[in-house]
């Protein structure tokens, strides 16, 4: 069932999220699967939607920079120094996971992927649904992304209790992904942010 976003489809959503139920949503670059990235057995139907390895961790969306504490075990110079400027942004970024976060959210790997999206419609849906949402890609592992609601239905025919329709994405580039979590950064994707833009931040 796809419906458009608005404040009633934002209380509807947070009841699924709350009842351990996934929707997909339109994120500030694609469509995303969403669910309380503090349920395991909700993050563990995504990864069966999606076919997805258990090697891979799944990325969490957040509503405001002061929910990064409740995931990432601290907050490094650097860190903070990239977030600050970067965010609300297509840059992901990944810490040291706290341990009591679900492990079917870091696939055992001790660390977080964790976007703030530049979009305040997104970032008021993932508010409504308890400050933080997964938000892996909406398409079977090894598929094309999905574009619109319409392509997270063909996609994913049961499974997924709401696609919330955000209309037609516009982002031209997946967001950027820069792995913080040890000594040196990582660049593990480039994407809307670029690896010369990082530079002046970061030491790779």
């Amino acid at each position: 069932m796809s419906q458009d976003d608005d404040e009633g489809i934002r209380i509807e959503a947070a009841e699924i999220i709350a009842g351990g139920g996934i929707i997909a949503f339109r994120t500030d670059t694609l469509y995303g699967l969403g669910a309380d990235p503090f349920n395991n057995q909700a993050v563990g139907r995504i990864r069966e939607l999606k076919g997805r390895e258990e090697a891979k961790p799944i990325l969490s969306l957040l509503s405001d920079l002061s929910e990064i504490d409740r995931f990432i075990t601290h907050r490094s110079e650097v860190f903070q120094r990239v977030a600050n400027h970067f965010w609300p942004g297509p840059l992901t970024l990944i810490g040291v996971a706290r341990p009591e976060l679900p492990s079917e959210l870091t696939a055992g790997t001790g660390t977080i992927g964790l976007r703030l999206p530049d979009n305040e419609s997104v970032r008021a849906l993932v508010r409504a649904c308890g400050r933080a949402l997964t938000a892996t890609s909406a398409n079977v592992s090894g598929q094309p992304p999905a574009w619109n609601a319409k392509d997270v239905i063909e996609c994913f025919p049961v499974g997924v209790d709401l696609v919330v329709d955000g209309g037609e994405v516009s982002a031209t580039q997946a967001s950027t992904v820069l792995d913080l979590s040890g000594e040196r950064a990582r660049l593990v994707r480039e994407g809307a942010v670029t690896r010369e833009a990082l530079e002046g931040f970061v030491l790779f």
